[in-house]
């Protein structure tokens, strides 16, 4: 699995119109054009919640397999593209967004057995390969290719499990970014395919049986097999003999419990106890254990309060991870079959790092923290007493981790803004590390650069901490073009990565910022419950104060300064839009949720009500309406240039919000029909989300973000 020690996991068709054709004396000489946005039809539904009157004129748009809003769509592409393809530098921005992107990438190896499974992007190919290597120094074998699925790099490889000895692998595969896998099983020592295929395995959690006869899984239900629309949902453990009819699967776990609970499971060391950690939101989660030798059901281990936990069996011991009373965790063990909470004995207590994670491989603790932003990884003994810290490579980030509970090595993979990532192997044993693989950057100099970790004031006095890096010896000459970037939400922390991308901003004298804003877990969590449903505007008021925050240190200004964010990122930039339109020169708003009052009605977003709580509620339609960004559009207001992005196939969050807020903005902003400072709407297709989006997608994408940013900042190619 990709998982390593966080436990708590996070869970239309049409083709671009070509670009216009320009002559040598018009527009695109000077990098500008004369295009306006199509004109979207107003068709006005009212509704009133709960006492409140609203009127969505863009609704229709929802519904993208109609032949009208597909129309609209070829439209609003054949406009973008006439906006964005005359503006000088595409050819050079493409050809070193080609380089930076041809670096490639590489997971730590996940052991079963004699075995070594891993993946390794190289060049140009569009997705990682899945190798396996046979003892330490042997000679790695390609055992899955997702290249060699789709002639355009469409389908990826989501997820992998090895059997506890290493005989097979099961392994997912989805297309055009769907992430909805079909299971697959491979035999490690041939290569070759079983018969043995099991569909709607999205994230897929595997826990094989010892003998390799068999394994437990998560699956969806397909469609017909529950009511319309909670096939996305309804998230259930079965168990697969291998040969059987996967129709014939019985079920473990899941029945009548509830549709949005998410369910992940994990066999102990000697094969006896199943767990089953059942994830509900952000801040809520159960543990179950199942006795396969007595044959008992699925019996709860937690108490059913508000908090995470995670865990594994180690020789008839649950070690759990939780941040019950303990905001930045601590570990608890107790016996297996042990289901009274007076049994637990804390072992490792809460420190003011944020404990993320903790495994049993070789007999001992492996345990992952993040303070400031930063890792850090420590190894204790299985009564809870310290035996040392892992030497990091430098201030980073460590992703991911494998191990097992029988040997004596652990893998881990580390990152920073100027650290292209590098797999290393620790021996338990010698207490050593070494390198064991890394990615080769040789097109970038990571010397030339420098990171500084600022901090500064949210507008309730908070300090929150921020990432600056740009070129040795820039200045701070008050109009530096700047992208600053956030997230802000789901328990998920932004620490130092490898940008290969960003790395063009740099090189062109700009500066690259990340902010750690609220609602993250950087800070445990209380700083994740700060920026969550009533307390969401906290995560706004942060990101408004990092902006303030570079233009007061000189770093730049208005007018040379741009933000970028995806997905809960994409929400993030909707408030920057509606609440300081005057503080941004561009945004790039990716993936984005923008009408937050009817984001749960689309694709998977019940799953996270938790986190931002539904309009169905009265009291929650008041925190949501209060900022919801579709809908505080001010008629006749400039806006920055808005580069709106999204997806046809996007699983998560649903295309239709890009679509409405750029209807919408074209039609009230100020600059709606602007030259100078546009709204633009750009769809891939067959893309998703951005999980397994080929790397020429990729390339395409990026040349067009950057294009866009270089253009509205000043930047010269």
């Amino acid at each position: 699995m990709w998982g390593g020690l966080r436990l708590f996991s996070v869970f239309a068709s049409f083709l671009l119109l070509p670009a216009a054709v320009y002559s040598a004396d018009d527009s695109a000489s000077s990098g500008k054009s004369t295009a306006s946005p199509p004109v979207t039809a107003v068709k006005p539904i009212e509704e009133t919640l709960h006492g409140t009157k609203i009127v969505d004129n863009y609704r229709w748009l929802e519904d993208g397999k109609t032949p009208e809003t597909q129309k609209w769509v070829e439209e609003e592409m054949a406009y973008t593209r006439t906006v964005l393809d005359p503006l000088p530098g595409r050819a050079s921005i493409h050809k070193r967004l080609t380089e930076l992107l041809s670096i490639g990438s590489i997971t730590p190896p996940q052991i079963g057995g004699k075995y070594y499974f891993y993946t390794r992007r190289e060049g140009m190919q569009n997705q990682p390969v899945l190798y396996v290597r046979e003892g330490g120094d042997g000679k790695d074998r390609v055992l899955v290719d997702a290249n060699a699925l789709a002639a355009d790099g469409t389908i990826a490889l989501d997820w992998y499990e090895p059997s506890e000895h290493g005989k097979y692998l099961a392994y997912g595969t989805s297309p055009s970014g769907s992430e909805m896998s079909t299971l697959h099983i491979v035999e490690t020592k041939t290569g070759n395919l079983l018969p043995d295929t099991i569909e709607r395995t999205r994230a897929a959690s595997i826990a094989w049986k010892h003998d390799n006869s068999g394994f437990y899984y998560t699956r969806y239900p397909k469609k017909g097999d529950v009511a319309e629309g909670q096939e996305m949902y309804n998230r259930h453990v079965f168990y697969h003999e291998l040969g059987s009819d996967p129709a014939e699967d019985p079920l473990i776990f899941g029945e009548g419990r509830d549709a949005e609970d998410w369910p992940n499971v994990n066999l102990s060391n000697d094969g006896r106890w199943l767990l089953i950690s059942v994830e509900q939101g952000w801040t809520k989660s159960e543990l179950f254990l199942m006795d396969l030798k007595a044959g008992t059901p699925a019996t709860r281990v937690t108490t059913g309060k508000n908090f995470l936990y995670g865990g594994s069996v180690y020789n008839g011991r649950l070690f759990i991870t939780t941040n019950e009373d303990a905001p930045r965790y601590r570990v608890f063990v107790v016996d297996a079959g042990n289901y009274e909470r007076a049994g637990w004995k804390e072992l490792i207590p809460q420190t003011d790092a944020v404990l993320q994670g903790a495994a049993v491989w070789g007999g001992k603790l492996f345990t992952q923290y993040e303070q400031n932003a930063t890792s850090q990884l420590k190894i204790f003994d299985l009564d809870g007493k310290k035996l040392s810290d892992v030497a990091l490579a430098a201030i980073g980030t460590v992703f991911g981790s494998g191990g097992k509970w029988d040997r004596d090595e652990v893998f881990y993979g580390f990152q920073s803004f100027t650290f292209a990532p590098a797999i290393y192997r620790y021996d338990l044993k010698e207490g050593s590390t070494s390198q064991w693989a890394k990615v080769d950057a040789p097109s970038i100099d990571p010397s030339g650069y420098e990171v500084q970790q600022e901090w500064y004031q949210s507008k309730d006095g908070t300090r929150v901490p921020m990432f600056v890096v740009h070129k040795k010896g820039l200045q701070k000459n008050g109009h530096n073009p700047t992208l600053l970037t956030a997230y802000g939400g789901f328990n998920i922390s932004l620490t130092p990565t490898f940008s290969r991308t960003a790395y063009l901003w740099m090189e062109h004298g700009g500066i690259y910022a990340v902010a750690n804003l609220r609602g993250g877990a950087e800070f445990g969590e209380d700083w994740h419950r700060a920026g969550m449903l009533d307390k969401k505007q906290n995560v706004f008021d942060d990101m408004t104060a990092a902006a303030e925050h570079l233009i007061a240190e000189k770093y730049t200004d208005k007018n040379h300064l741009a933000v970028q964010g995806g997905s809960n990122g994409g929400l993030l930039m909707g408030a920057m839009i509606t609440q300081r339109p005057d503080l941004f020169r561009a945004v790039v708003c990716q993936v984005p949720l923008l009408d937050m009052l009817h984001y749960q009605n689309f694709q998977i977003a019940k799953l996270w009500i938790p986190e931002y709580g539904s309009a169905e509620n009265p009291e929650q339609f008041k925190w949501l309406y209060a900022y919801s960004p579709y809908h505080h559009v001010k008629a006749g207001a400039e806006y920055p240039a808005i580069l709106f992005m999204t997806a046809d196939t996007d699983t998560r969050v649903d295309p239709m919000h890009a679509k409405k807020m750029a209807a919408l903005m074209q039609a009230e902003a100020k600059n709606g029909a602007s030259h100078e400072r546009p709204i633009l709407l750009r769809i891939e297709t067959k893309a998703g989300h951005g999980a397994g989006k080929p790397v020429t997608k990729q390339i395409e994408e990026f040349t067009d973000v950057y294009l866009f940013l270089f253009w509205q900042l000043g930047v010269k190619e």
